[in-house]
């Protein structure tokens, strides 16, 4: 069986969470819920992985993988079931590679805002890093919206994939910053990705964090 490190809080792990229920791989992998903590990271891990973080999947008969798009690219090569996530067309692949990073590095404003505004002492938050943060979301979302036609016209694939969680990470982390208002394509596009059953499966919870 493969084993799966996993996180129900961490949008990285959501990304591989959706391409596994896509590809049909349910049934193939155990998640085993791992505390990956940044500022503490778990020691008896880093034999698995040396950076000691999630998702990182240990496949049966194989070395381990990690990076979520690593291993959305081993659920696409694994089954024939559902979409072609990484497209064989040079140009439509590029056009899924773009918008998975452009999602991943949605995600990665999204951490820094996260640790700035929960994980560090209140006086030594830096507004700098409020505003850029802000900033980036604002222009990448203005950029979504004006290119939501484009992700409607093409076929299902792992840049849809990346964009739309981390469209429902802002939802679950800062809905605060309402981000549909003013949006209407881009918000009517998510409204079809959030119906997906494989979205719906493997909804964001804050649950509580393993012992150490």
């Amino acid at each position: 069986m493969n084993i799966l490190h996993w996180s129900p809080r961490s949008p990285y792990v959501r990304k591989v969470m959706v391409a596994i229920h896509e590809k049909g791989l349910t049934d193939e992998v155990e998640t085993v819920r791992t505390l990956a903590d940044p500022m503490v990271p778990p020691k008896d891990f880093f034999a698995t992985n040396p950076l000691a973080k999630i998702p990182t999947l240990e496949r049966e008969g194989a070395p381990p993988i990690w990076d979520s798009r690593v291993v959305m690219e081993w659920a696409d090569l694994t089954s024939e079931t559902g979409p072609r996530l990484f497209p064989a067309d040079p140009e439509t692949r590029l056009q899924a590679l773009t918008d998975e990073a452009l999602g991943t590095g949605m995600i990665e404003v999204g951490m820094a805002l996260l640790i700035e505004r929960h994980l560090r002492d209140s006086k030594r938050q830096d507004p700098r890093v409020f505003d850029v943060c802000t900033t980036k979301f604002t222009a990448t979302l203005d950029y979504l919206e004006g290119h939501a036609a484009r992700l409607e016209a093409r076929a299902f694939d792992a840049g849809h994939l990346s964009v739309g969680v981390a469209l429902c990470y802002l939802d679950f982390r800062f809905g605060d910053l309402e981000w549909r208002k003013g949006r209407e394509a881009l918000a009517a596009w998510h409204e079809g990705f959030a119906a997906r059953p494989s979205v719906v499966a493997t909804e964001f919870r804050d649950d509580p964090r393993p012992a150490d």
